[in-house]
């Protein structure tokens, strides 16, 4: 039998040298090896840098490009013989052994000015995910199971039922030894200069701080105003000012007849192009230096004629909605929206709460109508539409979990109120730039729940462990100083928080175009 031809020798006819046709024939294959070959090599000696980038990939969308100011405002008002300007905000990553400032840019050359170049640690961090039920992730070593929505505020998907410890939550703050290190620090040398304006002033009613006790739904606008007039930051010396505050009030527009809703951004225009006259400070850099403050969703439009406000200058808003044109997550500082109140708040026994949850509220958006849908009918979570019959803060004191569900808006004051109860707030609102997001630790007092995840609230509020609740509720009666307002500040409230959101955001950078 003859063997099989895979085992035969080869012959003295063959030849282990191809010949021209073999060669071509074998050349696709000795490219495809050698292309092999250096995409492995590629691959094993840049590992290093995509190892590097991966940390800082996420900072990417931080860095604006900002244009000069239109012709109608500030660019009027420059020097003829200066170079036109574009702002960058000055963001920091923080490294084991130092702050990195890293422009991604696609634009030609620029000439980059750096006029403040102070970093800190802690400025614009981006605080940990937390899971769906406000527990720690323990150290950064946890990966969620499902999806997450957004990384910043920690939206989850589902919930990760191999982890449901709340251990590791024992402090409100993200780093408690920073915050007070850079908050004393804030206190002796924060300077805020305000354009001055008098009583005669035919608007003084928007300009000037309220000279009643602010109230209504919309009341922290008017509370910041009126804290920041009577706190030592303010100086009547610009040169010292690290913050320009542009006191107009979005809310007083809104109901001030000769404006009205349509007029605010045709006065908020306007008064940009004063101020970029009368003063030189807004066109040293292009405004990035400046500030408002609106709390009433209609801030979302008094920017609409002001580009330079909207992209360059610091919006401290209640709708810090960042899924929406005009807010940028960083730059600008989400405000919490509270409802004033006088008296100091309650307290009671975590034993009378019997009621694992509720809400209550005009059901005026599809989250807050799934709600009601999904929950109208369970004893255990008490979820109605319109007024209650009964009054609104005892059906806070007796339940455990509050919900804050996006109306209109991301915002409502119903964090603020659910805080004041001393009931842990659960908060329904996707894209929602929480309050003093880069000092306070969500995770450590409240629970956040992606709107579709709203059938297994019950499953997910339930599973929360008594000790992991008392850790919750615990830390919710010590982070709600920080959500009260007073005429005359006080330490650690609400405008001492807002002041130090600024403080992070007082570097810029100057980038002078060639």
């Amino acid at each position: 039998m003859a063997a099989p031809m895979f085992l035969t020798k080869p012959t003295s006819s063959l030849t282990l040298i191809p010949s021209n046709r073999s060669f071509f024939l074998l050349l696709p294959s000795i490219l495809a090896f050698m292309g092999t070959i250096f995409i492995f090599y590629y691959t094993y000696s840049t590992t290093y840098l995509i190892t590097d980038q991966e940390q800082y990939a996420h900072f990417h969308s931080q860095f604006t490009k900002l244009p000069p100011p239109n012709s109608s405002s500030s660019s009027s008002s420059s020097s003829s013989s200066s170079p036109p300007t574009t702002i960058l905000k000055a963001l920091t990553f923080p490294t084991k052994k130092s702050s990195v400032l890293q422009i991604l840019d696609d634009s030609p050359p620029m000439n980059i000015i750096i006029t403040t170049t102070k970093l800190d640690q802690q400025s614009f961090s981006t605080p940990p995910v937390p899971d769906i039920h406000g527990a720690a992730t323990g150290g950064g070593d946890h990966v969620p199971e499902e999806p997450i929505n957004d990384r910043r505020t920690g939206y989850i998907s589902k919930r990760n039922d191999r982890d449901n410890s709340n251990s590791n939550v024992t402090d409100i703050y993200h780093d408690r030894d920073i915050f007070m290190e850079n908050y004393n620090e804030m206190n002796k040398s924060m300077k805020i200069y305000i354009y001055p304006h008098k009583r005669n002033d035919p608007f003084a009613n928007v300009l000037l701080p309220e000279a009643s006790e602010p109230g209504g739904n919309y009341a922290s606008e008017a509370y910041f105003k009126k804290a920041l007039t009577k706190s030592h930051f303010v100086t009547r010396d610009p040169s010292k000012a690290d913050l320009f505050f542009l006191p107009f009030s979005i809310t007083n527009m809104r109901n001030d007849k000769r404006i009205g809703v349509g007029g605010i951004p045709n006065f908020v225009r306007d008064y940009i192009y004063n101020v970029s006259h009368k003063y030189p400070y807004w066109n040293r850099s292009g405004g990035a230096d400046h500030f408002y403050v609106a709390c009433h969703s209609i801030g979302k439009i008094a920017m609409d004629k002001a580009n330079e406000v909207k992209i360059n200058a610091i919006q401290i808003v209640c709708s810090s909605n960042y899924f929406v044109n005009g807010y940028v997550a960083h730059k600008d500082v989400p405000l919490p929206q509270i409802w004033p109140r006088q008296v100091d708040p309650p307290n009671i026994e975590l034993s009378k709460r019997k009621r694992l949850a509720f809400f209550a509220g005009a059901a005026n958006s599809p989250v807050r109508k799934q709600l009601v849908s999904a929950w109208k009918d369970d004893w255990e979570i008490f979820a109605h539409a319109g007024r209650l019959k009964t009054p609104y803060a005892t059906e806070f004191l007796k339940s455990k979990y509050c919900f804050h569900v996006k109306g209109f808006e991301v915002n409502t004051a119903r964090i603020g109120d659910a805080l004041y109860y001393g009931c842990v707030p659960v908060i329904l609102a996707d894209y929602y730039d929480l309050p003093f997001n880069d000092v306070l630790n969500w995770r450590g007092f409240s629970v956040v729940v992606a709107t579709t995840d709203i059938p297994l609230l019950k499953k997910i509020l339930k599973g929360i462990r008594l000790e992991e609740y008392e850790v919750l509720q615990r830390n919710v009666m010590e982070v709600r100083k920080h959500f009260q307002w007073h005429s005359m500040p006080v330490e650690f409230d609400a405008f001492y928080i807002t002041m130090y959101e600024l403080w992070l955001r007082r570097g810029s950078i100057r980038v002078s175009t060639l």
